[in-house]
């Protein structure tokens, strides 16, 4: 499904068309519960809830639990404040998955760079076993 997804920063509220082939990404970086990911998945699928993008050195930005990335493929990167990007095709990340790139291709999702003994696991929260906007 197409739809517009807000996004609001300190300076300007902006929308961006979300395409179907785009993959909607919830990043924890410390970990956290899939249930509460598949949940803000909802929100910003489902509901299209605005996205909010915090200025770089806003102290709330390390409380921020998950982050949410929204693009055609998505390049994770432990060197970035968390929730300081309106650029969504990076994420913040663990160390440990730093430099993987998620993207949508035809047939699902393609993930590169990888490390190994990484595993991972498709989590259905519900909706078309089309759609690439689910968890992983």
């Amino acid at each position: 499904m197409r739809y517009a997804l807000t996004f609001e920063t300190f300076e300007k509220e902006y929308s961006e068309t979300v395409e179907p082939d785009d993959l909607v990404v919830i990043s924890a970086p410390e970990g956290g519960s899939v249930d509460a990911a598949s949940m803000l998945l909802e929100l910003v699928r489902g509901n299209h809830i605005p996205l909010v993008v915090l200025p770089k050195g806003h102290p709330g930005s390390q409380r921020l639990k998950m982050v949410v990335s929204v693009a055609p493929a998505i390049l994770l990167a432990c060197d970035i404040q968390r929730g300081t990007h309106p650029e969504q095709h990076v994420l913040c990340s663990s160390s440990e998955l730093a430099g993987m790139r998620i993207s949508g291709t035809e047939s699902g999702v393609e993930i590169e760079q990888m490390p190994p003994d990484t595993a991972v696991e498709y989590y259905d929260p519900g909706g078309s076993a089309d759609d690439k906007q689910q968890c992983i």
